[in-house]
């Protein structure tokens, strides 16, 4: 399977992710619209609901993020927060004994670039009302600057909400370390192999040095006390992931598989029908630029498919 380090163009497609210049550009492009439905469920609250009730409807779990990050305006972060309390009051209906709802958190969308303890304070009022509506909270992984922050805001969280979920990048060189002190009773790690372009000094480069250090951290969180939720699409992992789950006296109600909304649906399907939880990572909102070009950097298909749409667009 190809993977997100096999593409010789992702370099400069994280660097457009972080470019306003190009942001401008692709955004009005109409040729844009039909990649950016397949990754992203709509721009409104609406349509990710409806997103949501299909995926619920064929056996999966959702764990749905309102995109944006690297706030720099306290009221831009309050607006985020607004969202998120509006999606869980939504979700507050749909109530399962199965924590079948999840929201996803980037704490750089909450102010965390503004004041550590503004993104604290926010997330805090995002994990209450979602407390109160039996809806789980993960807070996302972001570029190696902001873990150790984020992961302090994470611990202190925990004191009160201990089901708080986090996500670890295995490409990052710490993250062994971090599965291993964050494996705890009633921990919850999302691991995934990372997404940002990270220097050589704190990540892994290689394709196989990323996927050894995946089979690594995963072995550590199966053999731990947490749940462990296995964020991959790449055949190799999922395999691993059920090895190891199952010398770890794992049953299928103690783990979970996650993948990306849009992404290797037949393989979720497939999952659920062998009575495996499946997590389906839903984006939705009008900050959809700095997600896309991720997703366009992950795999070359995508980006052949995108140029595809453009010629046929001229």
């Amino acid at each position: 399977m190809t993977t997100l380090l096999n593409n010789p163009l992702r370099p400069a497609l994280l660097a457009a992710a972080r470019s306003p210049k190009l942001q401008a550009t692709v955004t009005r492009m109409r040729a844009t619209r039909a990649l950016v439905d397949r990754f992203v469920a709509g721009e409104s609250e609406p349509a990710a609901v409806t997103a949501v009730d299909a995926l619920l409807a064929s056996g999966r779990f959702v764990s749905v993020d309102y995109l944006g990050e690297d706030t720099t305006d306290r009221a831009q972060a309050s607006a985020t927060v607004e969202s998120y309390l509006s999606l869980i009051e939504r979700f507050s209906s749909r109530r399962s004994n199965t924590n079948a709802l999840e929201v996803s958190l980037k704490l750089s969308a909450l102010g965390q670039g503004i004041d550590r303890d503004l993104a604290l304070e926010n997330a805090r009022r995002i994990c209450l009302a979602a407390a109160a509506a039996g809806v789980w909270v993960t807070v996302d992984a972001e570029d190696h600057t902001t873990t150790d922050s984020t992961l302090s805001i994470v611990r202190e969280l925990r004191v009160d909400f201990p089901d708080l979920g986090t996500v670890l990048q295995a490409y990052l060189r710490r993250t062994e370390a971090d599965c291993a002190e964050l494996s705890g009773p009633r921990s919850r790690i999302r691991l995934c192999k990372g997404a940002y372009n990270e220097p050589s000094s704190v990540a892994f480069q290689g394709a196989r040095e990323v996927s050894d250090s995946y089979l690594r951290c995963l072995q550590v969180l199966m053999n731990g006390r947490g749940y462990p939720m296995v964020a991959s699409h790449d055949p190799e992992m999922i395999e691993a992931a059920e090895k190891f789950a199952s010398a770890a006296g794992r049953s299928s109600e103690d783990f979970e598989f996650q993948m990306l909304y849009g992404i290797r649906d037949q393989e979720q399907r497939r999952l659920v029908d062998a009575d495996r939880h499946v997590r389906v990572y839903v984006p939705y909102g009008e900050q959809w630029y700095g997600y896309f070009m991720r997703r366009l950097a992950e795999r070359p298909a995508n980006l052949m498919f995108f140029a595809r749409s453009l010629v046929s667009r001229k």
